[in-house]
Protein backbone atom coordinates (compact mmCIF):
# COMPACT_ATOMS: atom_id res chain seq x y z
CA UNK A 1 0.00 0.00 0.00
CA UNK A 2 1.30 3.13 -1.08
CA UNK A 3 -1.15 5.49 0.84
CA UNK A 4 -5.00 5.64 1.71
CA UNK A 5 -7.27 8.58 2.36
CA UNK A 6 -10.70 9.52 3.50
CA UNK A 7 -12.15 10.69 0.72
CA UNK A 8 -16.11 11.24 0.10
CA UNK A 9 -18.93 13.19 2.51
CA UNK A 10 -15.92 13.31 5.29
CA UNK A 11 -13.07 14.50 3.09
CA UNK A 12 -15.96 17.45 1.43
CA UNK A 13 -17.10 18.30 4.96
CA UNK A 14 -20.58 17.07 5.09
CA UNK A 15 -20.82 13.51 6.90
CA UNK A 16 -23.90 12.15 8.02
CA UNK A 17 -24.46 9.76 11.42
CA UNK A 18 -24.86 6.96 9.24
CA UNK A 19 -22.16 7.64 6.00
CA UNK A 20 -20.33 5.33 5.27
CA UNK A 21 -16.42 5.67 5.11
CA UNK A 22 -15.01 5.67 1.73
CA UNK A 23 -10.70 5.15 1.50
CA UNK A 24 -9.10 5.77 -1.79
CA UNK A 25 -5.43 5.30 -2.23
CA UNK A 26 -2.71 3.48 -4.22
CA UNK A 27 -0.93 0.19 -4.09
CA UNK A 28 2.18 -1.46 -6.08
CA UNK A 29 1.46 -4.58 -7.76
CA UNK A 30 4.49 -7.28 -7.81
CA UNK A 31 6.60 -7.09 -10.78
CA UNK A 32 5.08 -10.88 -12.02
CA UNK A 33 2.11 -9.78 -11.70
CA UNK A 34 2.82 -6.92 -14.46
CA UNK A 35 5.14 -8.58 -16.60
CA UNK A 36 3.16 -11.82 -16.66
CA UNK A 37 0.79 -13.44 -19.95
CA UNK A 38 -2.41 -12.55 -18.02
CA UNK A 39 -4.18 -8.80 -17.49
CA UNK A 40 -2.99 -7.52 -14.34
CA UNK A 41 -6.13 -6.50 -11.87
CA UNK A 42 -4.96 -3.24 -11.48
CA UNK A 43 -7.84 -2.07 -8.86
CA UNK A 44 -8.33 -3.81 -6.19
CA UNK A 45 -11.46 -3.43 -3.51
CA UNK A 46 -12.82 -4.03 -0.25
CA UNK A 47 -15.61 -3.19 1.50
CA UNK A 48 -15.99 -4.55 5.54
CA UNK A 49 -17.98 -3.42 8.53
CA UNK A 50 -16.72 -2.19 11.89
CA UNK A 51 -18.85 -0.76 14.63
CA UNK A 52 -21.81 -1.00 12.28
CA UNK A 53 -20.21 1.35 9.88
CA UNK A 54 -19.13 0.26 6.37
CA UNK A 55 -16.12 1.00 5.23
CA UNK A 56 -15.42 1.08 1.59
CA UNK A 57 -11.71 0.96 0.11
CA UNK A 58 -10.67 1.07 -3.23
CA UNK A 59 -6.97 1.34 -4.55
CA UNK A 60 -5.00 1.60 -8.14
CA UNK A 61 -1.76 -0.04 -8.67
CA UNK A 62 1.00 3.25 -9.51
CA UNK A 63 0.88 3.36 -12.73
CA UNK A 64 -3.10 3.25 -13.21
CA UNK A 65 -3.51 6.09 -10.54
CA UNK A 66 -0.56 8.56 -11.63
CA UNK A 67 -1.81 7.41 -15.37
CA UNK A 68 -4.96 9.16 -13.95
CA UNK A 69 -3.36 11.77 -12.47
CA UNK A 70 -2.32 12.98 -15.69
CA UNK A 71 -5.48 13.16 -16.96
CA UNK A 72 -7.70 16.08 -15.83
CA UNK A 73 -8.95 14.10 -13.00
CA UNK A 74 -9.76 16.61 -9.78
CA UNK A 75 -10.79 13.05 -8.30
CA UNK A 76 -7.72 11.27 -7.65
CA UNK A 77 -6.60 14.17 -6.62
CA UNK A 78 -8.53 15.21 -4.12
CA UNK A 79 -8.24 11.53 -2.89
CA UNK A 80 -3.64 11.99 -2.89
CA UNK A 81 -4.27 15.17 -1.48
CA UNK A 82 -6.81 14.62 1.21
CA UNK A 83 -5.69 15.84 4.56
CA UNK A 84 -7.47 12.62 6.26
CA UNK A 85 -4.99 10.54 5.79
CA UNK A 86 -5.01 6.73 7.07
CA UNK A 87 -1.67 5.44 5.51
CA UNK A 88 1.39 7.05 3.76
CA UNK A 89 4.72 6.40 2.75
CA UNK A 90 7.38 8.09 0.97
CA UNK A 91 6.15 7.65 -2.26
CA UNK A 92 2.98 9.06 -1.47
CA UNK A 93 4.87 12.34 -0.24
CA UNK A 94 6.78 12.69 -3.90
CA UNK A 95 3.49 11.87 -5.59
CA UNK A 96 1.94 14.61 -3.55
CA UNK A 97 4.93 17.19 -4.41
CA UNK A 98 4.40 16.64 -7.75
CA UNK A 99 0.97 17.24 -8.13
CA UNK A 100 0.87 21.37 -8.77
CA UNK A 101 2.59 20.12 -12.15
CA UNK A 102 -0.44 17.78 -13.35
CA UNK A 103 -3.29 21.25 -12.51
CA UNK A 104 -4.32 22.03 -15.98
CA UNK A 105 -7.11 24.43 -17.10
CA UNK A 106 -8.78 21.29 -17.84
CA UNK A 107 -9.60 20.54 -14.99
CA UNK A 108 -12.43 23.07 -14.98
CA UNK A 109 -14.38 20.54 -17.48
CA UNK A 110 -14.02 17.49 -14.71
CA UNK A 111 -15.86 19.93 -11.98
CA UNK A 112 -17.90 20.87 -14.57
CA UNK A 113 -19.03 17.71 -15.79
CA UNK A 114 -19.58 16.26 -12.38
CA UNK A 115 -21.84 19.51 -10.56
CA UNK A 116 -24.50 18.80 -14.14
CA UNK A 117 -24.39 15.07 -13.26
CA UNK A 118 -25.08 15.63 -9.28
CA UNK A 119 -27.58 18.15 -10.27
CA UNK A 120 -29.34 15.66 -12.26
CA UNK A 121 -29.75 13.58 -9.56
CA UNK A 122 -30.79 16.23 -6.96
CA UNK A 123 -33.64 16.95 -9.62
CA UNK A 124 -34.71 12.94 -9.90
CA UNK A 125 -34.19 12.69 -6.03
CA UNK A 126 -34.82 15.87 -4.12
CA UNK A 127 -31.98 14.83 -1.64
CA UNK A 128 -29.68 17.06 -0.27
CA UNK A 129 -26.69 14.83 -0.66
CA UNK A 130 -25.99 15.70 -4.57
CA UNK A 131 -27.06 19.04 -4.22
CA UNK A 132 -24.46 19.72 -1.63
CA UNK A 133 -22.19 17.35 -3.97
CA UNK A 134 -23.29 20.03 -6.85
CA UNK A 135 -22.09 22.95 -5.33
CA UNK A 136 -18.96 21.54 -4.10
CA UNK A 137 -17.66 20.73 -6.86
CA UNK A 138 -18.45 23.96 -8.52
CA UNK A 139 -16.96 26.04 -5.99
CA UNK A 140 -13.97 23.43 -5.69
CA UNK A 141 -13.78 23.90 -9.47
CA UNK A 142 -13.82 27.73 -9.11
CA UNK A 143 -10.58 28.07 -6.46
CA UNK A 144 -8.86 25.83 -8.56
CA UNK A 145 -9.01 27.86 -11.78
CA UNK A 146 -7.80 30.72 -9.40
CA UNK A 147 -5.69 29.78 -7.32
CA UNK A 148 -4.17 26.24 -8.58
CA UNK A 149 -4.81 24.48 -5.41
CA UNK A 150 -7.19 22.05 -5.08
CA UNK A 151 -9.75 22.29 -1.68
CA UNK A 152 -12.56 19.78 -1.46
CA UNK A 153 -13.87 20.63 1.84
CA UNK A 154 -17.24 22.26 1.14
CA UNK A 155 -17.23 24.45 4.78
CA UNK A 156 -13.46 25.60 3.92
CA UNK A 157 -14.22 26.86 0.53
CA UNK A 158 -17.40 29.07 1.89
CA UNK A 159 -14.70 31.33 3.60
CA UNK A 160 -12.80 31.04 0.18
CA UNK A 161 -15.22 31.40 -2.38
CA UNK A 162 -18.57 33.28 -3.01
CA UNK A 163 -21.61 31.01 -2.43
CA UNK A 164 -25.10 31.00 -1.73
CA UNK A 165 -25.99 32.09 1.83
CA UNK A 166 -27.99 29.11 2.96
CA UNK A 167 -25.23 26.06 2.20
CA UNK A 168 -23.96 26.08 5.84
CA UNK A 169 -27.49 25.32 6.52
CA UNK A 170 -27.51 22.44 4.50
CA UNK A 171 -24.68 21.25 5.72
CA UNK A 172 -26.01 20.73 8.99
CA UNK A 173 -29.16 19.39 7.95
CA UNK A 174 -27.40 16.75 5.65
CA UNK A 175 -25.54 15.73 9.21
CA UNK A 176 -28.70 14.04 10.20
CA UNK A 177 -29.09 11.66 7.97
CA UNK A 178 -27.57 10.36 4.57
CA UNK A 179 -30.72 10.20 2.49
CA UNK A 180 -32.34 13.61 3.87
CA UNK A 181 -33.93 15.69 1.27
CA UNK A 182 -34.01 19.40 4.14
CA UNK A 183 -37.46 19.67 3.15
CA UNK A 184 -37.96 23.55 3.26
CA UNK A 185 -34.74 24.43 3.00
CA UNK A 186 -33.90 24.59 -0.53
CA UNK A 187 -34.73 28.00 -1.65
CA UNK A 188 -36.19 28.63 -5.30
CA UNK A 189 -33.16 30.07 -6.07
CA UNK A 190 -30.97 26.82 -6.01
CA UNK A 191 -31.35 26.09 -9.68
CA UNK A 192 -30.64 30.21 -10.36
CA UNK A 193 -27.69 29.72 -7.92
CA UNK A 194 -26.37 27.09 -9.82
CA UNK A 195 -26.63 28.14 -13.54
CA UNK A 196 -24.34 31.88 -11.68
CA UNK A 197 -22.05 29.39 -10.54
CA UNK A 198 -21.01 27.63 -13.74
CA UNK A 199 -20.71 30.98 -14.99
CA UNK A 200 -18.30 31.92 -12.34
CA UNK A 201 -16.15 28.91 -12.88
CA UNK A 202 -16.52 29.25 -17.04
CA UNK A 203 -14.69 33.12 -16.52
CA UNK A 204 -12.65 31.41 -13.69
CA UNK A 205 -11.34 29.21 -16.32
CA UNK A 206 -11.15 31.76 -19.23
CA UNK A 207 -8.89 34.32 -16.68
CA UNK A 208 -6.57 31.63 -15.33
CA UNK A 209 -2.83 31.21 -15.28
CA UNK A 210 -2.40 27.60 -15.32
CA UNK A 211 -0.97 25.67 -18.32
CA UNK A 212 -2.73 23.38 -20.84
CA UNK A 213 -1.31 20.73 -20.43
CA UNK A 214 1.05 18.98 -17.49
CA UNK A 215 4.76 19.59 -16.91
CA UNK A 216 5.59 16.75 -14.67
CA UNK A 217 4.94 13.54 -17.06
CA UNK A 218 8.54 12.56 -17.15
CA UNK A 219 9.79 12.99 -13.58
CA UNK A 220 6.26 10.98 -12.91
CA UNK A 221 6.91 8.16 -15.36
CA UNK A 222 10.44 8.21 -13.66
CA UNK A 223 9.27 7.46 -10.54
CA UNK A 224 6.94 4.81 -11.26
CA UNK A 225 9.63 2.66 -12.92
CA UNK A 226 12.21 3.88 -9.66
CA UNK A 227 10.05 2.51 -6.91
CA UNK A 228 8.48 -0.66 -9.14
CA UNK A 229 12.27 -1.63 -9.43
CA UNK A 230 13.22 -1.14 -5.77
CA UNK A 231 10.39 -3.37 -5.05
Amino acid sequence: MIFATVSGAHLYGFPSRDSDVDLRGAHLLPVAELIGLGAPDETRSRIWDRAGVETDLVTHDLRKFVGLMLRPNGYVLEQLLSPLVVHTTGTHAELTALTPGVVTRHHAHHYRGFANTQWRLYEKTGELKPLLYTFRALLTGVHLMRSGRVLASLPELLEEVTAPSYLPELITAKAEAEHGTGTGLVPESAAGDFAALHAVLDSAQRDTELPEHPSVRDALGDLVVRVRLER
